[in-house]
């Protein structure tokens, strides 16, 4: 089975470029962290079969897009319900937003992609 991770990025922030990467590097680091983390602590962590898939075969991301916040929070919440690793990236607002802590963008996976298509799978590329 493919597995995958989906990064999520608001577009409605108008976020310059190089911002965008590093919310979205964010995103993907958070997860694994977390999975590391987990594998650690627990003989066998949920998720780390298709984690250890993914880390050592394709590593496949893909960059997608939302128009608002709560857009992306669905798509979170989606996630964290269903048992998929995840991430939401709240920016502190110091170089962007005016000083005002903002969320950005969400990580899913990685997991197995019949997991994560249904709910990401209609989202438009970035």
């Amino acid at each position: 089975m493919k597995t995958k991770q989906v990064i999520i990025l608001r577009k409605d922030l108008n976020m310059r470029k190089g911002k965008m990467v590093a919310q979205g590097a964010h995103a993907c680091a958070a997860v694994i962290l977390e999975m590391e983390q987990k594998i650690r602590q627990w003989d066998e962590a949920p998720g780390e079969k298709a984690y250890r898939d993914w880390i050592s075969n394709s590593f496949t991301k893909v960059c997608v897009s939302v128009n608002s916040l709560e857009e992306l929070t669905k798509i979170y919440e989606e996630a964290k319900a269903k048992g998929i690793p995840c991430s939401l990236i709240q920016d502190a607002g110091l170089t962007e937003f005016g000083g005002v802590p903002t969320y950005t963008a969400a990580a899913v996976g990685p997991d197995y992609e019949d997991k994560i298509n249904p709910i990401t799978g209609l989202l438009p590329l970035l």
